[in-house]
C-alpha cells in the first residue's frame, strides 16, 4: 500500500512541476535585470505586462508581433499583442536597459492551427409545390460549433491527460482504502 501512495504522490508531483514550469522559464529567461513578460501565453490581440524591476533606468522592449515600448526605470509597461500574430508561435522579446544590459524573455501566442478558410456558399431559392399539409425537413437541426473551436495543440492535450490519470490514480486510491480498511 506504500508503493502506491508513493506513486501517487510522485505523480501529483510530476504533475505540478510540468504545469508550472513554463511560466518559470518565461520568467527566468530575463532574470539578470529581473527582465518578467506576463501571462507566458497570450492570445492575438491580448495585452502583455512587460517588467523590469532591476533596472535603474527607462528602457524599451520589442518583438516581431508588437510596437517597441518603453519601460520606466522599475515599473511595468502594457504591449498589445498584433492581430496578425501565428497562433501557437513563440516570440522572443528583447529588453534593452538604458544603462547598457540586455534581456529576452519568451512568450507564446495562444491556439493551435491557423483555421482555414471556406467559401461561402449562398442557397439559391427556388419554388417548391407543396402537396401535403405538413412538411419535413429534410435533413434535421445543423447545430455545430460554429466556430468555438479553434483546433487542439500538444499543451492542451497532455494537461487534459495528465487531469484524467491524477483522477484515475486518486479514484483507485480511495476505493483501495476503503476496502482495506472494511478487513473483507
Amino acid at each position: 500500500m506504500r508503493a502506491i501512495r508513493a506513486a501517487s504522490a510522485a505523480l501529483l508531483g510530476a504533475t505540478a512541476l510540468a504545469l508550472t514550469a513554463p511560466t518559470a522559464v518565461a520568467a527566468q529567461r530575463g532574470a539578470g535585470l529581473g527582465f518578467t513578460v506576463t501571462p507566458s501565453t497570450v492570445a492575438a490581440g491580448g495585452r502583455l505586462t512587460l517588467a523590469a524591476p532591476g533596472c535603474r533606468s527607462s528602457g524599451t522592449a520589442s518583438a516581431a508581433v508588437f510596437d517597441t515600448v518603453t519601460v520606466p526605470a522599475g515599473g511595468t509597461a502594457a504591449a498589445t499583442v498584433d492581430w496578425d500574430a501565428r497562433r501557437g508561435a513563440t516570440y522572443r522579446t528583447t529588453f534593452t536597459c538604458g544603462s547598457g544590459g540586455t534581456a529576452a524573455a519568451s512568450f507564446t501566442i495562444a491556439g493551435g492551427a491557423t483555421p482555414t478558410r471556406t467559401p461561402t456558399v449562398r442557397p439559391t431559392r427556388t419554388p417548391t409545390p407543396v402537396t401535403t399539409a405538413t412538411s419535413v425537413a429534410p435533413g434535421g437541426v445543423r447545430g455545430g460549433l460554429g466556430g468555438s473551436v479553434g483546433g487542439m495543440n500538444t499543451a492542451e492535450i497532455l494537461a487534459g491527460t495528465a487531469l484524467v490519470v491524477a483522477a484515475a490514480t486518486g479514484t483507485i486510491y480511495v476505493v483501495r482504502r476503503r476496502a482495506e480498511n472494511r478487513g473483507h
